[in-house]
C-alpha cells in the first residue's frame, strides 16, 4: 500500500491556507463518526455473540443492524483513506518521473477518482432512492438507511478530491484536464469502431486503459471503477446504476465485516505487547543456533499473520523487535529485508488471512475449509525459506543459549499471546463462531489480556487505531466493490465463457491449468496486489478449476501463494517496498539478495500445487 506524495501547492498563500482549513474541518467531520461506526460494529456483533452463546437467546436483528452500519463504515472508511492518501496504488513509475511530470501524475491520481465519482454520483443517488421502497425484514426499516451510504460517501470523496485538486498548480490542472477531455472525446468518436471489435474491445478498456491508469499511480479501486464505467458507457446501453448495485453487493457481504475487525485486532496485538511476548519466547528457544533469529522471524510471522488484515502491520509487529539484534549478530540489511518480504509472501494462506476471507466471499468456498487448508501450505513455504536462511546465515554470530528457567519464564509470559491465534482458528474451524464473530471474541480477549496480564494498554491510541482500522478497511472494501462491478461487466460480455473454453483446453489438463494459473497470479499479484486480483479473477477461474476436477480449497491455496510471491517480488511488488519502509532499508539493498528466497517460495508453491494433500489432507 502506498501513500500519495505531498502535492505541489497552488499559487496564493491565503487561498491555500483556506483550503487546508476546509480540508481539516472535513477530515475531523468524517473521522469522528467513522471511529464511532467501528466501535458500534464491534459492540453490536459482540452483543449478538453473547446473546447466543451465553444466554441462548440470539438477537435476530443484530446481523441486520450490523449490515446497515457496515456499508456506512465501508464508505466513510474509503473517504478517510482518500483524505489520508492511503488507497492502494502503484507509485514506482510516478516516483521515477522528472519533477514536473511527477506532479502531474499526482494531479492525475486525484483527477481520475474525481471524474469517476462525478459520473457515478447521480446513479448512486437514484439507486439509493429506489431502495427506499424495500424494508429490512427484522427491523422494518427502509433500505435507504443502508444504501444512502453510497451517495453520501461518494459526495464526501468528491469533495476531498476537489479540495486536493485546488491545492495544485493551475498549469498542471489544465494539462491533465485537457488530457482527460481529449481521451473522452476520442472514446466518444471511436465508439462505433470499438463496438464493432466485439470482445477485443475488452483489451482496450480492461488492459490498456486500466493498465495505464494503474501504472501512472491512479488508486487501484478507482482505476477499476473508471475502466468499468468507460466500457459500459461506450459499448453498452446498461444504466450506470448497475455499477452502483454491483458495488453494493460486493461491499455488503457480512463475511467481509471481518476485515475491519481483524485489522483492529492486529493493532491491539501490537499495542498490548502481545507480539513482543511471542517474539521473545521464540528467540529464547532457537536464538542460540546458527540462523536462529531468522527462524524466529519466520515463526513469529507465521503466528501473527493474517490477524491484522495488513501484511505491513504483521511485519511491523515483528521486525522492530528482531532487526536490531540480528544486525548486531552480523546480518546484512539486504538479507533482513529479503527474508522479511519473503515471509510476507509465505504467510498469505495462514488463517485468519483476509485474503482467505475475501476469496471465500467472492467464490462461495467454505471459509472454514480455507482456514483448515491454509496452515500446511504456509508451513511448507516456511520450511523452504528456513533452508535458505540456514545456508545464508552461516558465519553470523549466535546468541547465548537461554536457560530452561528463562525459556519457562518467557513461555509463561507469552502463553496468553500464543493462545490467541489458536483460539481464533479453532473457533472458526470447529464451527463455534463465524470469522466475523470470532474477530470480536479475539478483540475482547486482547483487551482483557492487555489490561490484566501485560498491563500495557494505551487508551490514548484507541482513537487513532479506530481511524487506521477504518481507512485500511475502506480502501480494501472499495476495491472489492469496484472489482465486483468490473467482474460483472466482464461476465456479461461473454469473456468469462471464452476464457473458460480456452483454459479448459490447456495442454496438460489439471497440471497445465495449475501452471498457467501460477504464472498469471504471480503477474497479477505484482501489479494489482492480492485482494484486487482475487476479487477480479477468482469468480472467473474457480468454475474452470471445478470443471477440471481440481479441489477448490487446493486451487485457492495455489493462486493465493502465487499472488503473494508476485506481491513481494521486486521491482513491481509493492509488498517488497512496504518491507523496506518498515525495516528502514534502501530497496536497492535487498534487490539481489531476495531472489534465492523467492526461488525457495516457487519450489514450495510447486510442491503445494502438485501435492493436493498438503491443502486438503485435513479437510
Amino acid at each position: 500500500m502506498n501513500q500519495h506524495s505531498q502535492p505541489a501547492l497552488a499559487q496564493g498563500g491565503a487561498g491555500v491556507h483556506g483550503i487546508a482549513r476546509i480540508e481539516l474541518v472535513l477530515r475531523h467531520a468524517v473521522e469522528l463518526p467513522t471511529a464511532g461506526l467501528v466501535l458500534a460494529e464491534m459492540f453490536v456483533l459482540l452483543a449478538g455473540v453473547i446473546s447466543r452463546f451465553v444466554f441462548n437467546h440470539p438477537f435476530v436483528w443484530s446481523d441486520e443492524l450490523a449490515s446497515i452500519l457496515f456499508l456506512w463504515l465501508a464508505m466513510f472508511g474509503a473517504v478517510v483513506a482518500l483524505q489520508r492518501g492511503q488507497h492502494m496504488r502503484l507509485t514506482a513509475i510516478a516516483m521515477a518521473m522528472p519533477g514536473r511530470w511527477r506532479e502531474r501524475a499526482e494531479v492525475l491520481a486525484a483527477a481520475v477518482p474525481a471524474l469517476f465519482l462525478l459520473i457515478l454520483l447521480p446513479s448512486a443517488t437514484d439507486y439509493a432512492g429506489q431502495q427506499q421502497f424495500i424494508e429490512t425484514p427484522a427491523l422494518g426499516l427502509s433500505d435507504i438507511l443502508r444504501a444512502g451510504a453510497i451517495p453520501v460517501g461518494a459526495a464526501l470523496m468528491l469533495m476531498s478530491c476537489a479540495l486536493r485538486l485546488l491545492r495544485m498548480r493551475l498549469a498542471d490542472l489544465l494539462a491533465i484536464g485537457a488530457g482527460l477531455a481529449i481521451i473522452s472525446c476520442v472514446l466518444w468518436l471511436t465508439t462505433p469502431t470499438l463496438a464493432a471489435m466485439g470482445n477485443w474491445n475488452l483489451v482496450f478498456f480492461f488492459i490498456a486503459l486500466l493498465a495505464v491508469s494503474v501504472l501512472l499511480g491512479v488508486p487501484i479501486g478507482f482505476a477499476f471503477g473508471t475502466a468499468t464505467v468507460a466500457y459500459l458507457s461506450c459499448i453498452t446501453s446498461v444504466p450506470l446504476s448497475i455499477v452502483v448495485s454491483r458495488m453494493d453487493e460486493g461491499m455488503s457481504s457480512l463475511v467481509l465485516l471481518a476485515v475491519p475487525l481483524f485489522v483492529f485486532l492486529g493493532l491491539l496485538i501490537e499495542m498490548t505487547g502481545m507480539a513482543r511476548a511471542m517474539v521473545n519466547f521464540l528467540a529464547g528457544l532457537v536464538g542460540h543456533v546458527s540462523g536462529g533469529l531468522y527462524y524466529v522471524l519466520l515463526g513469529a510471522i507465521y503466528l501473527v499473520s493474517g490477524i491484522s488484515g495488513s501484511k505491513a502491520a504483521d511485519m511491523a509487529a515483528v521486525a522492530p523487535v528482531l532487526f536490531p539484534e540480528m544486525k548486531r549478530r552480523g546480518a546484512r540489511e539486504g538479507e533482513l529485508i529479503a527474508i522479511l518480504a519473503a515471509s510476507g509472501a509465505m504467510s498469505e494462506t495462514i488463517p485468519p488471512s483476509l485474503v482467505l476471507i475475501t476469496i471465500g466471499s467472492v467464490t462461495g468456498v467454505s471459509i472454514a475449509a480455507l482456514f483448515t487448508g491454509g496452515l500446511l501450505p504456509g508451513l511448507v513455504l516456511a520450511l523452504t525459506l528456513a533452508a535458505v536462511a540456514w545456508r545464508r546465515s552461516r558465519g553470523e554470530a549466535v546468541g547465548a543459549r537461554a536457560t530452561r528457567s528463562e525459556i519457562g519464564r518467557n513461555l509463561v509470559i507469552a502463553l496468553p499471546a500464543l493462545l490467541l491465534p489458536f483460539v481464533i482458528r479453532f473457533a472458526v474451524i470447529d464451527g463455534i463462531a463465524t470469522a466475523t464473530e470470532v474477530s470480536t471474541i479475539g478483540t475482547a480477549y486482547a483487551v482483557v489480556v492487555g489490561l490484566l496480564v501485560y498491563r500495557q494498554f494505551d487508551w490514548r491510541r484507541i482513537y487513532s487505531m479506530l481511524i487506521d482500522t477504518a481507512a485500511l478497511a475502506g480502501a480494501i472494501l472499495l476495491i472489492i466493490g469496484t472489482a465486483t462491478g468490473m467482474a460483472w461487466a466482464l461476465t456479461q460480455s461473454g469473456f468469462s465463457h471464452q476464457l473458460a473454453r480456452a483454459m479448459a483446453h490447456v495442454p496438460g489438463g489439471q497440471s497445465g491449468f495449475l501452471l498457467i494459473s501460477i504464472v498469471v497470479f504471480i503477474v497479477l499479484g505484482s501489479v494489482l496486489e492480492g485482494i484486487p486480483a482475487i476479487v477480479l479473477f477468482g469468480p472467473l477461474l474457480f468454475p474452470i478449476a471445478r470443471e477440471l476436477g481440481i479441489n477448490e480449497v487446493h486451487y485457492a491455496m495455489v493462486v493465493i501463494l502465487a499472488m503473494g510471491i508476485g506481491l513481494f517480488a521486486p521491482p513491481l511488488g509493492v509488498g517488497y517496498y512496504s518491507a523496506c519502509a518498515i525495516g528502514r532499508v534502501n530497496p536497492d539493498a535487498g534487490m539481489k539478495r531476495i531472489w534465492p528466497y523467492l526461488g525457495a517460495l516457487v519450489i514450495g508453491l510447486l510442491a503445494v500445487a502438485f501435492v493436493p494433500w498438503l491443502s486438503t489432507g485435513f479437510l
